[in-house]
């Protein structure tokens, strides 16, 4: 996987309770906008009658995209869970369950860029702690979950991420970037200061997942293929 995904990243660390409080402010109400409630029509659509409850993970995603939408901060108030409780026709402490479960879930507001690097295993040989320095010097926070004093980043470390042939990498939003070291980190950085979106994917010269320089084998011509699908000849090997 290469690019772009969301992963369903476990780790709030109080699964099965309600949010704890904390020092931000909740805001007093929540309401589906007119985007939003055309999307839930769509999903729970898929679900038969007395189902709706699986809909309770795409709901929390549309919560906290409308967040981002009119906060420009993506994440999933108190009142906006019990929101989803009350059009899902279900107990509030399941939404809380799900969306304490779940890092995919913010829960406290985070910065318009959400900086989620991995530091497991693959990524932390190839070198995560030049790409989390680098997220600190330039962002300006000095450990995870902190936030930057112009609301700009919010650093999270997160477990695997499923891009393990491109470490190190990270996920900013929605949006994976892989192949990093500490000079192309504050370069993506401070491209995002100023506004920009660079490509996202691999941040060295290297197709998605391919090898590193290109292709090492298959590097021959595929002829045409016959009535049954099979290539008439098979591509020259190294």
């Amino acid at each position: 996987m290469s690019g772009h995904a969301s992963a369903e990243n476990i780790g709030h660390g109080s699964p099965g309770h309600a949010p704890a409080p904390s020092t931000h402010e909740q805001p007093s109400s929540f309401t589906f906008d007119a985007q939003s409630e055309a999307e839930i029509g769509r999903i729970l659509a898929k679900y038969p009658e007395g189902r709706q409850a699986s809909g309770v993970m795409p709901l929390l995603y549309l919560v906290q995209d409308q967040m981002r939408r009119q906060t420009g901060s993506a994440w999933i108030p108190r009142v906006a869970m019990d929101a989803v409780a009350r059009r899902l026709t279900m107990p509030p402490i399941r939404v809380y369950e799900v969306a304490t479960f779940y890092l995919m879930f913010n829960i406290r507001p985070v910065g318009r860029y959400h900086l989620q690097i991995c530091t497991t295993t693959p990524c932390w040989l190839r070198g995560s702690d030049e790409v989390v320095a680098a997220c600190k010097a330039v962002a300006g926070v000095s450990k995870f979950e902190e936030m930057s004093p112009d609301g700009m980043f919010t650093l999270t470390e997160v477990e695997c991420l499923g891009a393990c042939v491109n470490a190190p990498m990270m996920q900013v939003n929605d949006d994976y970037y892989e192949d990093l070291d500490g000079d192309s980190t504050r370069r993506l950085l401070e491209a995002l200061k100023r506004g920009e979106t660079p490509p996202r994917g691999p941040q060295i010269d290297r197709y998605n997942s391919a090898p590193v320089g290109g292709r090492t084998t298959l590097l021959g011509e595929v002829g045409e293929r016959s009535a049954d699908g099979q290539p008439d000849r098979h591509p020259d090997t190294v």
